[in-house]
């Protein structure tokens, strides 16, 4: 029997309703519904609302979205629109096109 597939966990920073943040949420949602159906967590933090939990993160750009789970924690700044790379760099690149 195989193991279950690894839950994906993600904190995605954002300023607001910015275009790139925007811009960000759409193509993060786009990517885990396309490659990590229903194994996928995102929590949206605006660092105008919580500037705290930005330093915390040490988050001194945005959009830049942190995977936290599984192991190795990565971090990506941008829009996300380069999905190749974003899935290389989260370490899925058993998914790329």
């Amino acid at each position: 029997m195989s193991e279950p597939a690894p839950m994906f966990v993600f904190r995605l920073y954002v300023a607001g309703e910015a275009p790139n943040s925007v811009q960000a949420r759409i193509n993060l949602r786009a990517l885990c519904q396309t490659y990590l159906p229903g194994r996928h967590q995102i929590e949206v933090l605006d660092v105008f609302r919580e500037p705290g939990r930005a330093l915390e993160d040490a988050i001194f750009m945005t959009p830049t979205l942190i995977k936290l789970a599984p192991a190795s924690v990565r971090r990506i700044v941008g829009t996300l629109s380069q999905t190749e790379s974003v899935l290389l760099a989260l370490g899925l690149e058993d998914q790329v096109p």
